[in-house]
């Protein structure tokens, strides 16, 4: 008897097969069990009766508790009723392990709980569809740039300075030696893309904002591609190709974990690039008359983020922020005073930014005003500099935040449940 994962249960129509998960749920009707069964990769419901099963296995469900262990042998058969149209009649069951007490029930429990428990709070059927979509979404950027002749190549997490201060930073001892944890990998990107013409890094980034909304977390995975000989436009297209493939391999591949969320699909199939783009200057006008107020030269903070993006329908771009918003790198634009060659891409339904990139600085004297300017310390970025001292050409990047695409796509309001094991404010644990 071959041992099956239930994703695959569809090719074993008519065939004895075995199961090995846990128990999800289970109820009875009459001298009939129902047993909900999860492996990891779906959940099936097996359906055991006197007639079907073995004694001494009928008589073991009526102990067997949430989340035991098993081990179930049954016939598969079409089943209409099924979400996933299909069952299993129960032929034995063996317990692994059965555990008293499972502390997550059925019923309603608060978030502190469930976040202290969040270890086993990724088991429940909600937190299993998100990870999974999230797992679609991390394969199908990666192979985008791959298809597009990215090469992956890792950037470090310590970094030796706090290149645009220390307010967000945090910080370790390194041998003795003052460290920070990397808040993104793109100067490194700098440096490899000057060397591979179009790379990326994935990983995690560190951020030590006391920030309690729910769009942020102190650790968050970016997707960050860089690319020689590029300008803004380039980012662009990058970024929008990225985002309208991304979002229709999941529609592919995770129609399923989208209907257990209870996503709108058709919210999501319409989405096709170019997307609609606004000039900061126009964005900010918008925010005022859709009744959040904002200043020219501000950045926009989750309000204004969320008003703008409840006013469209599929992802927009900002670009050409102010000077003053935006990092030290990013490169002026020579047309418009005090404005940079910058774009965010932000998700519709009040989402906000998802993509946050441009044109990085590569005029050597431009970029060490920049760092003047700023007061940040000119020794730290000599190894920055080298790289418009040796061969620099124009270039342009961009991060992707994972756990925003994946709230917008599976239609999660707090991004606290977008990331197996989030971070934040006050949240260590577990």
């Amino acid at each position: 008897m071959k041992w099956v994962y239930i994703e695959d249960i569809s090719k074993y129509v008519g065939k004895e097969v075995e199961l090995r998960g846990w128990l999800h749920n289970k109820r009875s009707s009459g001298g009939i069990r129902f047993l909900l069964i999860r492996d990891g990769t779906g959940v099936i419901q097996g359906v055991a009766s006197k007639k079907d099963t073995e004694k001494k296995s009928f008589s073991l469900i009526n102990d067997l508790n949430q989340e035991a262990s098993i081990v179930v042998k049954g016939k598969v058969r079409e089943e209409k009723r099924s979400p996933i149209g299909f069952e299993l009649t129960i032929n034995s069951i063996q317990a692994i392990q059965n555990q008293k007490d499972y502390p997550i029930t059925p019923k309603s429990h608060g978030v502190d709980f469930l976040l202290q428990n969040r270890h086993l709070w990724i088991r429940s059927k909600l937190q299993w569809a998100v990870l999974r979509v999230r797992a679609e979404i991390i394969r199908a950027v990666e192979d985008y740039l791959w298809n597009k002749g990215f090469l992956k190549l890792d950037a470090p997490i310590f970094t030796p300075s706090a290149c645009e201060g220390t307010t967000t930073l945090f910080s370790a001892d390194y041998f003795g030696e003052k460290a920070y944890l990397s808040q993104s990998g793109q100067l490194y990107n700098e440096a490899t893309c000057m060397a591979f013409g179009r790379v990326y890094c994935f990983g995690p980034s560190l951020r030590a904002e006391k920030s309690k909304t729910r769009r942020h977390l102190t650790e968050f995975w970016q997707v960050e591609p860089e690319m020689a000989y590029a300008y803004l436009e380039d980012a662009i297209k990058l970024a929008e190709g990225m985002v309208e493939y991304t979002v229709h391999r999941v529609l592919k591949n995770r129609q399923r974990e989208l209907d257990t969320l209870e996503r709108d699909r058709n919210l999501l199939s319409s989405i096709s690039a170019p997307f609609p783009r606004i000039r900061y200057e126009e964005a900010v006008k918008r925010v005022n008359e859709l009744g959040e107020s904002m200043k020219l030269g501000e950045d926009f903070g989750a309000p204004q983020e969320t008003v703008l993006a409840e006013s469209y329908d599929s992802p927009f771009m900002i670009t050409h922020f102010p000077e003053d918003i935006k990092a030290f790198y990013m490169r002026k634009d020579l047309s418009t005073s005090g404005r940079t060659l910058s774009f965010d891409l932000l998700a519709p339904e009040g989402y906000g930014e998802i993509v946050g990139g441009g044109e990085r600085e590569f005029d050597i004297e431009r970029l060490r005003e920049s760092i003047q300017q700023r007061n940040l310390p000119m020794e730290a970025f000599k190894w920055y500099l080298d790289l418009r001292e040796y061969g620099s050409v124009p270039h342009a990047g961009f991060g992707l935040g994972i756990e925003r695409i994946v709230a917008w796509i599976c239609g999660v309001k707090h991004i606290r449940e977008t990331i197996p094991f989030p971070r934040m404010l006050g949240r260590i644990y577990p």
